[in-house]
């Protein structure tokens, strides 16, 4: 999904008849489900020994994972492979796979004069056994390809016919598909062979920038380098929604949060706009507190989730707030807010019967907090659930070592709910960073 948001990531499936035809349907936004998750995650995910989950993505059998990491183990083995930000493992065995090895690396060297692993923050399913792979890195099997990438699972390679990297050692943070169109946000000036500014829609075949979609975003909020940090497309590709440390989009004021209208041919800014994110949290320690923003499946409404500072209801701060999507003026206020009550959350996914929320959180429905447990909060450690209509905690409550946060929630189309984050340890048992809910 985003980051993302970022970030709202995709599933492909095997199309019937094909012959192993690999066909992206796109985006978390579309995986309607029926039931909460269970609370007690798979025993077989590979552990990732260091740095942090970003990104998933599920190709076929295959699950591919990205972010700041260099190392990943089988679980129950003492198997250690080097991997530099990504590696896919099958997702019925959890088998790491040894084919899918890309190299991602940066252009900057550490203390011994090794080019530093690549940070993969967003992924999307390509076709024909592919994935998007978009981050922070310049080189690709030593070839120049910068931040963006498709990649071939069967063995790591880059399909060069994709021309979607950036023109600057810039980023992505994130990614979102619908069909033929591939949504980029970041911090880049230049994208596929054209000028954009941090936001941009690509063609998905040849990863050309969409001449029909350009936004000038300013600012920033709060200092800092302009950015999108989360990026959120209803099912129906008809609306898409952003947020980041922009204060305009197209002259017209939007602090930290938008939405466009889009077809394939047009787009334009819609009338739809909040002034509930245009105060900062922090004035030292974030120049945007916005984090990652969800549709639900039918595309009626988003919820965006913050970090922050400040407590109390006046602001939007360390919140998950949701809101009506099929608004189309200025000054809307969101339908319900959860409040942490002093404590970041960083990733949301929506299924429906759920909205699920990741962070460092030690509670939720805690309005009243002040770093403490206001009237009324709930223990919900690191990873809970939103009932969608009241925006009340749920009962589901696994727990996860909180350490920096969930930065990655990942509806799957089987039922289940992928979790990537900096700890060790979800649902009291032992998981590296890697982790997946199933059905119940």
């Amino acid at each position: 999904m985003r980051r993302r948001t970022a970030v709202a990531v995709a599933v492909t499936v095997l199309a019937s008849g094909l012959s192993g035809l690999m066909t992206a349907s796109p985006a978390t936004a579309d995986i309607a489900q029926t039931q909460v998750v269970s609370a007690n995650p798979v025993d077989n995910t590979p552990h990732v020994k260091d740095g942090t989950v970003r990104a998933y993505a599920v190709v076929g059998s295959k699950v591919v994972v990205g972010g700041t990491f260099t190392q990943v183990q089988q679980a129950g083995t003492q198997k250690v492979f080097d991997r530099t930000g990504i590696f896919s493992y099958d997702k019925a065995t959890g088998v790491i796979d040894t084919a899918f090895a890309p190299k991602l690396l940066k252009s900057t060297k550490d203390t011994d004069g090794n080019l530093l692993p690549g940070e993969v923050y967003a992924l999307q399913p390509g076709d024909n056994g592919t994935v998007y792979a978009a981050g922070y890195y310049v080189t690709v099997n030593g070839a120049t390809v910068r931040s963006m990438a498709r990649l071939k699972l069967a063995d790591g390679t880059n399909d060069t016919t994709f021309k979607g990297q950036l023109g600057s050692n810039a980023g992505v943070r994130a990614l979102i598909r619908r069909g033929t169109h591939l949504y980029a946000g970041g911090t880049f000036t230049s994208i596929g062979g054209a000028a954009r500014t941090v936001l941009a829609r690509l063609n998905a075949t040849t990863g050309a920038a969409d001449p029909n979609f350009v936004f000038t975003l300013a600012g920033p909020l709060n200092g800092g380098a302009l950015r999108v940090e989360s990026i959120a497309v209803n099912l129906q590709d008809t609306k898409v929604v952003f947020d980041g440390n922009f204060t305009t989009v197209n002259g017209s004021a939007r602090s930290q949060v938008a939405m466009v209208n889009v077809t394939d041919t047009s787009t334009a800014l819609s009338g739809w706009s909040t002034t509930r994110y245009g105060n900062v949290c922090n004035q030292t320690a974030f120049d945007s507190y916005v984090r990652d923003v969800d549709f639900d499946p039918t595309g009626a409404y988003f919820v965006l989730v913050t970090t922050g500072g400040p407590f109390g209801t006046t602001t939007l701060c360390d919140t998950a707030a949701k809101w009506d999507a099929t608004q189309t003026t200025a000054g809307q206020q969101p339908v319900w807010v959860n409040y942490t009550g002093g404590d970041t959350l960083l990733s949301v996914s929506i299924t429906g019967v759920a909205v699920y929320v990741g962070g460092h959180q030690r509670w939720l429905d805690n309005p009243f907090g002040h770093d403490t447990a206001g009237p009324g909060a709930v223990e919900r450690p690191g990873v809970g659930a939103l009932n969608p209509t009241t925006g009340k905690a749920l009962s589901w409550n696994p727990t996860r070592t909180r350490g920096h946060g969930a930065e990655v929630l990942m509806a799957s189309t089987d039922g289940g709910l992928f979790i990537g984050s900096d700890t060790d340890e979800l649902g009291h048992e032992f998981h590296q960073k890697v982790g997946f809910f199933p059905a119940p």
